[in-house]
């Protein structure tokens, strides 16, 4: 019971608090709005283009062709069997020298008369065409298909194929960074509009000490404020990335510069929601609980 009263006690003083010292409280929520603002769009953002590279990327596959000399069906199924049994491995599509023949014809309508002398004494070979969980699983699998008995040669693409792979693994990369640098910017806003309200509330504070308040007490009133300030300033922001996505996906079709597919507004804009709110409560706790402990230590 005494912790229940305690917690509401700190609850109703962040309140308080909030309300007395609105200017500051108000200084430090548009802090958190503009700053939730640019982590949500460039969030959403980063999300999409990690949707797009992995699209990308599984459409990238590897094809391994099998020896002619392989031509029991069983052992060729036993073959594919293996490949996708490996961890890498999302899944495998066999073709026959014939479907290779047809998707060649496709792929260059051009040379379709010439090479419609050979069917009969088709060249290709029956294959793999292997899908890797991530495109840096290629050159494992690569390897690993290349020592199978039966497998004549695997096919990657080149270099290019591991520069774009790479290209989109930046691409991700750098949009990660730039939102935990976003919500790093976040908590310094709030950590010096905290510690501004803190000192203009000194005198409280050393009336708390002097009556035997222990830090522990004395700091829980401004991380509720903290939290509090930061829930609110994350409602517009919210508000806004959500609205704004979905007038987009609406406006697009799903599909941004006919080339961009956007991932699926629900329940895409849920999370989006959530994430931001649990950011803002987490960057308001950590600002608050920085500031008003390095106060406290400062003046012990």
């Amino acid at each position: 019971m005494v912790i229940f009263r305690r917690f509401f006690r700190h609850l109703r003083e962040g309140f308080i608090g909030v309300k007395r010292h609105f200017g500051m409280a108000f200084s430090a929520s548009s802090a958190v709005t503009i700053t939730l603002l640019l982590v949500g769009a460039f969030g959403v953002f980063a999300v999409n283009m990690a949707f797009l590279t992995q699209e990308i990327e599984q459409s990238i596959s590897l094809v391994a062709l099998i020896d002619y000399s392989v031509e029991d069906p069983s052992t060729i199924t036993v073959m594919k069997s293996k490949i996708e049994n490996m961890e890498e491995v999302d899944h495998v599509i066999y073709r026959t020298k014939d479907e290779e023949f047809d998707f060649y014809n496709k792929e260059y309508p051009e040379m379709v008369e010439f090479s419609e002398y050979y069917r009969e004494d088709n060249p290709f070979h029956d294959a793999f065409l292997i899908y890797v969980t991530d495109g840096s699983n290629m050159e494992t699998v690569k390897s690993n298909v290349a020592k199978m008995d039966g497998v004549d040669s695997v096919q990657d693409g080149g270099n290019n194929t591991y520069t774009l792979i790479n290209i989109l693994h930046s691409i991700r990369n750098a949009g990660g960074i730039l939102i935990l640098a976003l919500v790093a910017l976040a908590v310094y806003l709030i950590y010096n509009t905290i510690k501004i309200t803190i000192a203009t509330r000194k005198d409280e504070i050393w009336i708390m000490r002097n009556v035997g308040a222990k830090n522990s007490y004395i700091r829980a009133p401004f991380l509720v404020e903290g939290v509090i300030i930061a829930i609110i300033g994350s409602l517009l922001p919210i508000g806004l990335i959500v609205y704004g996505y979905y007038k987009l996906y609406e406006m697009t079709g799903g599909i941004l510069a006919g080339v961009i597919t956007l991932v699926p507004v629900m329940p895409f804009v849920l999370y989006v929601a959530a994430a931001l709110l649990v950011i803002g409560i987490i960057v308001g706790f950590l600002g608050s609980y920085i500031s008003v402990c390095k106060y406290l230590r400062l003046t012990r």
